[in-house]
């Protein structure tokens, strides 16, 4: 495609991909379910799993896919726009993020996010262990070190942006259940990234390469608290003006950081999301973040989020599971998943003192995987480090742990104290 043919089919794609999702959205509403895990699903049902299944030819025609990369199609320009609503959306997450709070509940988050680690991690090793062993289910070149250190950073997993929106869509922003699990699923998705790292690290025989990526993440922390926030908040008065608005200057300036955050850490190998996000912890609480948020989030939400989760599911296909043993095994990576996350991060917030019902609320928005899953399972996918079929039964456990978090949040009925809570931590 030529760039005019490239342009023309975009729009036409915004405008199916944004239908859809608002209407799989009024469907899920009614199911008690966000609009974010809408958006999820709307994306696996626009790919090779549903469309592609029945219409192929339609797929085909409104999402023409070359999986070699070879010629300039749909992924040529849905994949950076995918990643710039990311980016966008955890910009304004790290924003709203309370650090305060944290420090206020860091028991509590450092409790939850080695139990959301250590457990699941286990476990997937385990599963590694037995499923290299008695199975042919790894390709060859995967050794079982590979399989393992994999399969345990997919468990560790937590749906970092999609828990950011469910705390949202349920109000918790602010509040100790809500900072806990997001400041647990930042260290938790943070880790899975940098054990991914050393997995792609191994496979390619270059160790040095996750020397180097685990290393720039941290001199990437020390640098935007260390200096980029201190130098934000002297130049904060020279971007806003006397009605306490933020210039144009002030805006550019804030979606500045985020690009170069997000650049950051896509370059030494993490994802834009951390970068992102750190950017947006990195700009103290005022009136620059009041409007940076009030006029890039509804665009953000409404129009460019949901490019990234169509872009993932084109890329996901669930048909795999042909048998009752792969349903086993299946069924087996889910109780795994869940007895690992979210069991285990429920009894850690127990540990650390907070009620029950709260802490059931967070093992259970902890334990979703959402399609951050789906990232770095088809990452494992496309350099060949796990078969079509263990990619099909994680993309299911990334799927149902997602759609158990809202149901079994809505059924504790802790909105009204949450709240509470929020209204207590910023006194």
């Amino acid at each position: 495609m030529n760039n005019v043919e490239l342009a023309v089919h975009f729009f036409f794609q915004i405008a199916v991909i944004l239908l859809a999702c608002r209407f799989v959205g009024l469907i899920a509403r009614r199911l008690g379910q966000p609009q974010v895990v809408a958006e999820m699903i709307t994306g696996v049902l626009l790919g090779p799993s549903f469309f592609g299944l029945f219409w192929p030819e339609w797929q085909e025609w409104v999402f023409p896919w070359d999986p070699s990369q070879s010629t300039r199609d749909t992924q040529s320009y849905l994949f950076p726009a995918s990643q710039l609503g990311l980016a966008l959306y955890m910009f304004v997450v790290g924003m709203e993020f309370r650090l305060e709070v944290v420090r206020r509940h860091f028991a509590s988050s450092v409790a939850v996010s080695v139990a959301g680690m250590l457990a699941p991690f286990v476990l997937g090793a385990g599963l590694a262990w037995w499923l290299f062993t008695y199975t042919e289910l790894f390709p060859e070149k995967t050794t079982l070190f590979e399989a393992a250190l994999f399969l345990g950073a997919s468990m560790c997993i937590t749906a970092f942006p999609m828990l950011a929106r469910i705390i949202h869509f349920k109000g918790l922003a602010g509040s100790r259940m809500g900072t806990v699990a997001i400041g647990a699923g930042a260290i938790d998705d943070a880790t899975a990234w940098c054990l991914l790292a050393l997995v792609l690290a191994s496979f390619d025989g270059n160790v040095s390469n996750a020397a180097y990526n685990i290393g720039g993440a941290v001199l990437f922390i020390a640098l935007m608290m260390l200096l980029v926030r201190p130098l934000l908040s002297r130049l904060e008065r020279y971007l806003i003006d006397r009605n306490e608005r933020l210039s144009e200057t002030g805006l550019v300036v804030g979606l500045a950081v985020m690009a170069l955050g997000a650049w950051f850490t896509d370059a030494i190998g993490l994802h834009a999301v951390f970068g992102a996000f750190l950017a947006g912890a990195s700009i103290k609480r005022g009136p620059m973040t009041r409007d940076i948020i009030r006029r890039i989030q509804p665009l953000t939400v409404a129009l460019l989020l949901p490019l990234f989760f169509t872009f993932s599911g084109l890329n996901t296909q669930i048909g795999m599971l042909n048998s009752a043993f792969l349903w086993g095994v299946c069924g087996l990576i889910l109780l795994a998943a869940i007895l690992g996350k979210g069991v285990a991060c429920w009894l850690a917030a127990r540990a650390t003192g907070l009620p029950h019902k709260e802490a059931l609320g967070i093992g259970a928005l902890m334990n979703s995987r959402g399609l951050m899953e789906l990232i770095i399972i088809n990452i494992g996918l496309q350099r060949g480090i796990i078969s079509g079929e263990i990619f099909a039964t994680l993309v299911i456990m990334a799927v149902v742990t997602t759609l158990m978090a809202s149901p079994i949040f809505d059924a504790l009925k802790l909105s009204k104290q949450v709240v509470a809570d929020a209204a207590n931590d910023y006194v």
